[in-house]
């Protein structure tokens, strides 16, 4: 969530045109005589947005049987979670604020992209914020409950994720590997002419980092240098024998978009060469869809414990009046990932909005 301003340069009408195809492509192919009713939910088995005003969504499927959530509020000022046994029944959830800033100090504005992630027996919410006296000073922290429940018990703040500079960081997500567990944030690397870079470390625990630090991406192609040079909200997937690392690209507005990196698994993840970077973005905004900015996206999987779901957001329009920040209107938003025959996943485009009877 880089601060972002609108630019007037769209993407590439190449890559939107490319997509719009496909799009069609995969409804024709996907049409099944004599199943009328069932066509809709075959292209879109989730009722689009998912939930209203919430940026930056991430979604964990807990051995409980439960799908957590949890999002950046618009007004940048709290921790929410919603639980449901279903992804669809996360749209109407009850919402729980389970932390808010503090009115001066160390987290005290831009509560930014938490990310809830069960480690060693305990939740950690890992997000990004900065002090109230200087809101873009902006770092990474981390929450802790030894509560089985999330809902229950006590957030106790762990602190701040100390990285090799006290520089704009923020986007951490934490994965394991091997018996080794990682963590990859953005951050503004000094002596850089961008705004933030991609890094992995290892940790010594959930709140510390141990050994090197590596630069995995910086912002180089055109489609990653809109408006501000940016590569922000990573996260990985592990299948078919690799790592597929996603992250976000370019302004907050209808330039955003999610690009990919990609590491075998049986590679040395702290080697940066080991990490190959695709030259073109994997989700892009849709004229035909009517969806924009779809980024920071994660993954989760579907209630039958094998399909995958790509979580993203997205805003419904274009353009927008003053900074993307202050328009609320990035909503969270499911869909299917698919697979192409190579192991690597599709991403399709973002689907379009499910229209409801009555509205």
């Amino acid at each position: 969530m880089s601060r972002e301003h609108d630019l007037p340069q769209p993407p590439s009408r190449r890559l939107l045109l490319k997509s719009a195809a496909a799009a069609g492509a995969l409804t024709a192919a996907s049409a099944v005589p004599g199943v009328a009713h069932a066509q809709p939910r075959r292209a879109a088995p989730y009722e689009n947005p998912l939930v209203r005003q919430r940026a930056d969504p991430h979604i964990h499927r807990h051995t409980d049987g439960h799908y957590y959530f949890t999002a950046t509020a618009p007004e940048y000022d709290r921790i929410i979670l919603r639980r449901s046994r279903t992804l669809g029944g996360l749209s109407t959830a009850a919402e729980s604020v389970i932390w808010r800033a503090h009115p001066t100090g160390d987290m005290g504005a831009h509560i930014w992209a938490p990310e809830l992630h069960r480690i060693g027996g305990k939740w950690y919410i890992y997000f990004a914020s900065a002090p109230a006296e200087d809101i873009w000073k902006i770092r990474i922290w981390v929450l802790e409950n030894a509560h089985p429940d999330p809902f229950k018990g006590t957030w106790v703040e762990k602190g701040q994720v100390k990285t090799a500079w006290e520089t704009f960081s923020l986007d951490a997500t934490t994965f394991t590997h091997r018996g080794t567990r990682y963590l990859c944030w953005a951050q503004h690397e000094p002596g850089l002419d961008n705004n933030t870079g991609l890094f992995l470390s290892e940790m010594a625990n959930p709140w510390t980092l141990t050994g090197p630090q590596i630069r995995l991406s910086t912002p180089e192609f055109d489609w990653e240098c809109v408006g501000f040079k940016v590569n922000e909200g990573p996260y990985a997937l592990k299948r078919n024998g690799r790592i597929f690392l996603t992250y976000s690209a370019s302004a907050t507005d209808y330039h955003y978009c999610v690009g990919m990196l990609t590491v075998d698994a049986d590679a040395n993840l702290m080697d940066p060469a080991s990490w190959s970077k695709s030259p073109t973005p994997v989700f892009t905004s849709n004229d035909t869809t009517k969806q924009y900015g779809p980024g920071h996206n994660c993954f989760t999987v579907a209630e039958d414990g094998r399909s995958d779901v790509l979580v993203y957001h997205a805003r419904q329009y274009k353009e927008i009046v003053g900074d993307p920040l202050n328009d609320p209107n990035r909503h969270t938003r499911v869909q299917k990932l698919n697979w192409n025959a190579d192991g690597t996943p599709n991403f399709g485009i973002p689907v379009a909005d499910v229209v409801k009877e009555g509205t």
